[in-house]
């Protein structure tokens, strides 16, 4: 897989990829991730963390982390969801996963068909988590972070099923609200919680 304009490729050492997690849910935060993968350190197997198995996104996770040149996590919380709508939060969780970067990239290329304003030059890829190595990488940690984040609330939050769905609206989930009423991580804005409020 490589960036879109080989370009980029041949000028660029320090691509910076990114993604998010967690846009369709109606709880829990939205995660992004930021990856500067090593050239000299190629990973296998990379693809879009949708299309990959649970055990290999936990594999491949681990294997980016050691081999990426530098890889951060960003989010953005349900207050700042319901404040500023979800596409907002998204952005600024990105910026937010960039920033955090222990070294600072020198392009940026982001899934989807928007991109917020980084410090640097950047790029909206669409089906970047299938085309391009680091956003595949970022859809992999940004993943298996909120995955494993959502284990931990339905500890807290129990009878919700956190732990399957992953806050995504599924029929298990709207029947839970409904018997439990809406919780404290639950996106206020989203139309199946606000119209139980």
């Amino acid at each position: 897989m490589e960036p879109p304009h080989a370009k980029i490729n041949n000028r660029i050492r320090l691509l910076a990829g990114v993604d998010e997690v967690g846009r369709g849910p109606l709880a829990g935060p939205v995660v992004t991730a930021a990856v500067i993968l090593d050239d000299d350190n190629p990973i296998t197997g990379l693809a879009d963390s949708k299309k990959l198995t649970e055990s290999k996104r936990e594999t491949l996770a681990e294997e980016i982390k050691r081999k990426s040149i530098a890889w951060a996590l960003g989010r953005a919380e349900v207050a700042e969801i319901d404040e500023l709508n979800i596409l907002q939060a998204t952005l600024l969780a990105m910026q937010r996963a960039v920033t955090a970067l222990s070294i600072q990239p020198e392009y940026v290329l982001v899934d989807g068909n928007r991109s917020p304003v980084f410090a640097c030059p950047s790029e909206a890829v669409v089906g970047g988590d299938g085309s391009v190595a680091a956003i595949s990488a970022a859809s992999i940690i940004a993943k298996v972070a909120r995955d494993h984040e959502m284990v931990s609330l339905s500890e807290r939050f129990p009878g919700y099923g956190l732990e399957r769905h992953k806050g995504y609206p599924t029929k298990a989930h709207l029947s839970a609200l409904q018997a439990l009423g809406v919780s404290e991580i639950h996106r206020r804005s989203f139309a199946p919680v606000r119209k139980l409020l």
